[in-house]
């Protein structure tokens, strides 16, 4: 889900680490984030209502009013709890509209028999946090929790209000909380603007080289292709196979590339990124894309690269396969999902369209899967700010020295389109710094270092503070 790619290759940068303490601040975060971890909140057969009503309590032993804690729960969802937290400030007629926390409770599954040690306990070995949630995204869960409960009893007063936000289902179960609130209970959660998941830094021989500023995000969608015959015996094959009319399907869409499509932050992710690749080539491809999208020698050196080729345009892979029903009988019906991580300027219909033409005349049906939905999938890339994109940058520089802060569009999904939907401008920022492979969300033994999630905690704390605050004149 998250990833910054080129820049994990460079260590150009001397940084300056912050090291982690045992401070009350760092106490404080460390036990809401075990207590998160070890709440079970899969979202098949959790509950993040137990974790958000964990929460709320905490919040109102810290002195916040009752009617400034909401517990939401969906109609007919019972484990499907959101909170809703509002931390006020100076306020008054005229002044700023309040800043957004948002992050996600619920975990993919995690197999007991498939991890050496248990997912729902948070594990410290070797440097890591180890756990289901322990990166996405009881992390900044966690971290968001911790420091307005510390700025409470710090008596930080900010000239607008911070919003908290921790809701259910964004790994995709039906009760999106994230989708919920911004529909349903938009006055709970408007703001200037929302800070998110989406947005991390990398590190290269454990130093920091770049942090991330996630403006855009691409959107998931999926598609069952069918194909359909009257079957018969196997002993009489014929040339009407669904099994194969699906197979020629799928080889046409493996083989099929979308256009490249470039938006304001995939521009300057390319951009920043050329000034820095160290692969003359491939920084040639950057700056060439950018001024011409169409170049396909330039496409075809970006393509190298899994990431940036991902960023560039609408993406199609299988992702399940079935068919037949008897060994000994030709297949009745062969099916595949086809997932599509779709560029937010896109539309549905064109995707669909585009599937249907790549097949060809193989007589498998696309139907997508889930609501049927129409128009442009996502909304536009958030423009980031200057106060914003200033204090991600101060920040940035105070922990760990003069490394670049890049925009950037996710390939995955994240709730932050549902606020970008609804007006509120949202970007994916955490200073939580990971380097390599242990970006390992949803597989086994999901982890974050140590260090890492400390300097969140401080990154996330002066980044919210410097923008709750009205510049002196």
């Amino acid at each position: 889900m998250r990833r910054l790619s080129v820049f994990a290759m460079l260590a150009l940068v001397v940084a300056v680490p912050c090291a982690a303490q045992s401070t009350p601040h760092e106490k404080l975060a460390r036990e809401i984030y075990k207590e998160l971890i070890e709440i079970n909140t899969v979202d098949t057969v959790g509950s993040v209502t137990k974790a958000v009503e964990a929460l709320a309590a905490r919040f109102k032993a810290a002195g916040f009013p009752d009617a400034d804690v909401h517990v939401l729960i969906p109609p007919g969802a019972p484990t499907k709890g959101n909170l809703v937290v509002r931390y006020h400030g100076r306020g008054g007629p005229g002044g700023p509209k309040p800043i957004l926390l948002l992050a996600h409770l619920d975990v993919v599954a995690a197999l007991r028999a498939d991890w050496p040690r248990d997912p729902f306990i948070l594990n410290e070995e070797n440097g890591f946090f180890l756990g289901r949630g322990t990166a996405d995204d009881k992390s900044m869960a966690s971290i968001f929790a911790t420091n307005m409960i510390w700025m409470k009893q710090e008596g930080f007063v900010p000239d607008r209000d911070i919003i908290m936000a921790l809701t259910a289902d964004e790994e995709g179960g039906p009760q999106n909380g994230a989708h919920w609130l911004a529909t349903e209970h938009k006055d709970l959660i408007d703001a200037e603007y929302a800070i998110n998941e989406g947005g991390d830094g990398s590190l290269v021989n454990a130093k920091p080289v770049a942090n991330g500023i996630q403006a855009a995000e691409k959107v998931s969608v999926n598609f069952v292709l069918t194909a359909v015959n009257s079957g018969g015996h196997s002993s009489m094959p014929r040339p009407d196979n669904a099994i194969y009319e699906l197979a020629k399907a799928l080889l046409n869409i493996g083989g099929f590339e979308f256009p490249v499509v470039l938006n304001p932050i995939t521009t300057a992710y390319l951009t920043q990124s050329a000034k820095v690749q160290p692969n003359a080539e491939f920084a040639a491809a950057e700056r060439t894309i950018v001024a011409n999208n169409k170049d396909a020698k330039a496409n075809a050196v970006l393509a190298r690269d899994p990431f940036v080729h991902s960023i560039l345009r609408t993406t199609c892979v299988a992702t399940k396969l079935s068919g037949g029903h008897a060994l000994n009988a030709l297949p009745q019906t062969a099916t595949a999902n086809v997932n599509c991580r779709v560029e937010p300027s896109s539309t549905y219909e064109y995707v669909k369209s585009t599937l249907e033409r790549v097949i060809g005349d193989t007589g498998v049906k696309v139907t997508m899967l889930g609501r049927q939905l129409s128009g442009v999938v996502g909304a536009p890339p958030s423009a980031v700010p200057a106060d914003f994109l200033g204090a991600v940058t101060m920040v940035t520089k105070k922990m760990w020295g003069d490394i670049p802060v890049v925009p950037s569009m996710s390939t995955g999904a994240t709730d932050g389109k549902y606020m970008r939907e609804v007006g509120i401008p949202t970007f994916g920022v955490s200073g939580l710094m990971y380097e390599g492979e242990e970006r390992n969300m949803h597989g086994r033994d999901e982890k974050i270092r140590v260090k890492s999630y400390y300097d969140g905690l401080a990154f996330l704390d002066q980044v919210v503070r410097a923008l709750a605050v009205k510049p002196k004149a």
